[in-house]
């Protein structure tokens, strides 16, 4: 279920245990990696997808720009999704590749 966050809250922090991904319902997540802004998300984007694609700490730091309306989506669920839902993991694969392309592009 959906739950609110407050404008400035940090969601989580790089380097932190991740354990789920975010979608967010309404408003905009800064998210930033070694303190360099690299995105402004926005309502329909997901966001903390690695931590459940890979066991690893968070790679990067998401903060709430505005008040937000966000569902937490655990690994239960998550692998549910992909597991029943084609076009999901599809839909994964095509966000992943988009954002290593935007990273490689910032970075070079």
């Amino acid at each position: 279920s959906a739950y609110e966050v407050a404008a400035g809250s940090v969601i989580f922090r790089e380097g932190e245990a991740g354990d789920c991904l975010y979608v967010i319902l309404t408003g905009e997540v800064d998210v930033s990696v070694n303190g360099h802004h690299v995105w402004c998300l926005r309502s329909g984007e997901i966001f903390g997808e690695m931590a459940l694609v890979e066991t690893r700490a968070r790679s990067a730091t998401a903060i709430a720009r505005t008040d937000c309306r966000l569902v937490r989506i655990d690994e239960r669920r998550f692998l549910f999704l992909v597991s029943q839902t084609p076009y999901f993991a599809l839909g994964l694969l095509r966000l992943l590749a988009s954002r290593l392309r935007a990273m490689d592009e910032t970075m070079s």
